[in-house]
């Protein structure tokens, strides 16, 4: 049995229910992707987030705490911190009794977004390692979930303004769609697609291909008018965020127990938070972002150098890795930004540099 990884989550909606929504997580350890560290599938960042321009906060919160048992899968205990009582329990004591009485509540009800809760039970049985969860206080200073907090509001903020598709995992979008909040729901056309071959019966993700793609090919997502200034999701606005991952998740102190939660299931009948928990906060916390660091940018208006380079580069994370991947090779267009010296026979080694477009 590996070290124990422990990863923070949080959901956010601005105007819950039936705002726009995001959800993130993020590992405590930096320094554990790209197979840095075993039971780590992920990219070097560290951490995910996604959203959608409809949902609620419960929603997120499960969407976080599915994506990170699927990109942590392996034998190593597994520690999920959450400031949602709903997503824990929905994910340990309460789904027992919904699988019992054929996933209906205490109140003969169908169980909401059931189609997330079934999927984070499927996950959590095929999972070699043990998964523990551990409720923290909100807004109470917790360094990982001050930062989830605001990776998952700013993709909400970015779904509103337009600027960033959704991005949810295949079953975060059916709960959605199944959901009182479907309507108006911008859906990408590539995850209307996963959902299509969903309901055809066809698996989503041809692992016999191995393409290499960026991140947003890897989620399958069209980009659409996005800020690399303004987009502290996207690895090619490496901005305040990032510093604060670095700077703020490293420090954090490894847990040592999981805090049991006292809550019933009255909770999953309501929206956990208040509409304007997420827009207050979003107001308090805005402010002048900090300039890129990493590869240096390229001109606005790049021209040849006569300079040649050729190569095979390796995009990160893999484009199979993603619930929207459907086994076709994917054409992008671009830069890669560079910052470096050029040995006497013409070699540069690249290490995690920016894509650019």
């Amino acid at each position: 049995m590996g070290k124990k990884i422990v990863v923070s989550t949080d959901g956010s909606a601005l105007g819950n229910p039936n705002g726009p929504m995001g959800w993130a997580w993020a590992d405590h350890d930096t320094n554990a992707g790209d197979g840095r560290i075993p039971g780590h599938e992920h990219d070097s960042r560290g951490y995910d987030a996604g959203g959608a321009t409809n949902g609620t906060n419960q929603i997120g919160e499960l969407c976080a705490v599915l994506q990170v048992l699927r990109a942590h899968p392996g034998p190593e205990p597994l520690l999920i911190e959450s400031d949602s009582q709903y997503a824990i329990n929905c994910s340990t004591k309460w789904l027992k009794g919904w699988k019992k009485n054929g996933w209906r509540n205490s109140q003969k009800q169908p169980v909401k977004n059931v189609e997330v809760i079934k999927a984070i039970d499927a996950e959590i049985a095929k999972r070699p390692g043990p998964v523990d969860f551990k409720w923290v206080k909100g807004h109470a200073g917790n360094a990982g979930n001050e930062l989830v907090d605001e990776l998952a509001r700013t993709y909400a903020q970015e779904c509103r303004k337009g600027s960033q598709d959704g991005y949810l995992p295949l079953e975060g979008w059916q709960s959605l769609l199944n959901s009182p909040y479907a309507k108006g729901t911008d859906v990408p056309p590539d995850a209307q697609l996963m959902l299509d071959r969903a309901a055809a019966g066809l698996k989503p993700v041809d692992e016999r291909h191995e393409t290499t793609i960026d991140r947003d090919g890897a989620r399958g997502l069209p980009r659409r008018n996005r800020s690399a200034s303004r987009d502290k999701t996207d690895p090619a606005g490496r901005n305040d965020l990032q510093e604060r991952e670095s700077s703020t998740i490293a420090s954090i102190a490894p847990v040592a127990s999981v805090t049991p939660i006292a809550s019933t299931e009255t909770t999953e009948m309501s929206e956990s938070r208040p509409a304007d928990a997420d827009t207050q906060h979003a107001t308090a916390r805005s402010g002048k972002e900090h300039q890129p660091v990493g590869p240096a940018q390229p001109a606005n208006t790049p021209t040849p150098s006569g300079l040649r380079v050729s190569g095979t580069v390796r995009f990160s994370p893999a484009p199979k890795t993603s619930p929207y991947f459907t086994g076709e090779s994917m054409h992008v267009r671009g830069y890669i930004a560079v910052d470096g010296f050029v040995d006497g026979d013409g070699n540069l080694t690249i290490t995690d540099a920016d894509f650019l477009r």
